[in-house]
């Protein structure tokens, strides 16, 4: 299984969270691309417990279950791993050496760069171009994850009937679709944008410039914070508390009493994370905000944002730059598209 997928073949974007399975296939080429067909399928508590597949049987049937409300057949998936279980590192390597042999050359040395026996991960790589000033060296980038990992994500598809094609690493996917949207966002290439995926139970920071993502940080928070408040202040199960967070029905002092508070704390999670890039790199500033994941949602959390922090700040539209097939109900795309960074970087594979 490649964790990078060398391979050119036409795949569907899978994306695995703890709350939810998303599927995207698009189609077209990379200056015409169109949404084809996708779907969000809830994943039962606990499927997904801390990035790892904990009830393989019930992501599986999520999986399939996803692929037929979005009516997608005969075709393989990319899925990502998460930061979290993979390494990666950029190493120069003779320019000369063929694909097989670089191949083989790294995994003789993989003792260099990675702290696991060879036998116990999945390792692979991707030549990003001559090193600056010495065309003699490629830059090659390898990414390895402890084959456990991989494993269970072969079973949980396996299991769903999909072939999967490639394992990327999340990270990758979420700086592809960046570079996709950011002329929408009129970012310009020098600036460091500090793009933050807020989902049910983990917020990532991803740290972009120019074009390439510099730094990545997970932390455990999220909107699931939010429905417990919600569960304890109600009375109500964390299904009926989820679904009134979305849905509305809520008491009016719901936005005073508990929204606002999380609001707050979304604030504060933003500024800490920031203050750890600060501190771990030469970074002293970000230029822009972009929030995505589901609680990016809640309503005018952006501008609180902004007037917290003082950057300019918005909503991450994930599909923001792509045509959508009448086959597709655009308001409900809408809806999840600050929450689709991941699963539209995978399904972007094909265009790379």
């Amino acid at each position: 299984m490649q964790l990078l997928g060398r391979k050119k073949v036409q795949m569907v974007g899978v994306d695995l969270s703890s709350s939810a399975v998303k599927v995207l296939q698009l189609s077209g080429n990379q200056d015409n691309i169109k949404v084809d067909r996708y779907a969000v399928e809830p994943l039962p508590a606990n499927a997904v417990s801390d990035n790892s597949i904990a009830e393989v049987d019930l992501v599986s049937a999520a999986i399939n279950k996803a692929f037929n409300r979005a009516g997608i057949k005969n075709i393989g998936a990319a899925t990502a791993v998460s930061g979290s279980a993979v390494i990666t590192k950029i190493i120069q390597m003779p320019a000369e050496l063929s694909e097989e042999d670089l191949e083989i050359q790294l995994e003789q040395d993989a003792t260099q760069y990675i702290p696991y026996p060879i036998e116990e991960v999945s390792l692979d790589f991707c030549v990003l171009g001559p090193v600056d000033n010495n065309p003699e060296l490629n830059n090659v980038l390898i990414a390895s994850s402890r084959s456990e990992n991989v494993d269970i994500l072969i079973e949980a598809f396996g299991g769903a009937g999909i072939p999967l094609e490639v394992v990327d690493v999340e990270a990758f996917a979420v700086e592809r679709c960046f570079n996709e949207i950011k002329g929408k966002y009129g970012i310009e290439d020098d600036e460091v944008v500090a793009l933050f995926d807020i989902g049910a139970s983990t917020t990532i920071m991803h740290a972009m410039h120019k074009s390439t993502g510099i730094y990545s940080r997970e932390q455990s928070f999220g909107g699931s914070q939010l429905t417990e408040e919600i569960m304890q202040r109600y009375g109500l199960s964390y299904e009926e508390a989820g679904l009134a967070k979305r849905q509305g029905g809520l008491p009016e002092s719901y936005e005073s009493e508990v929204l606002q508070g999380f609001k707050d704390t979304v604030v504060q999670q933003v500024s800490r994370a920031l203050q750890f890039f600060f501190s771990a790199t030469e970074f002293g500033n970000v230029d822009r905000i972009l929030l995505g994941g589901g609680c990016a949602a809640i309503t005018d959390l952006d501008i609180l944002v902004e007037e917290q922090i003082g950057v300019p700040t918005a909503i991450v539209d994930s599909v923001a730059t792509f045509n959508v097939s009448s086959k597709v109900k655009k308001e409900a795309l809408e809806a999840d598209s600050p929450a689709m960074m991941t699963v539209v970087g995978l399904a972007m594979r094909n265009f790379d």
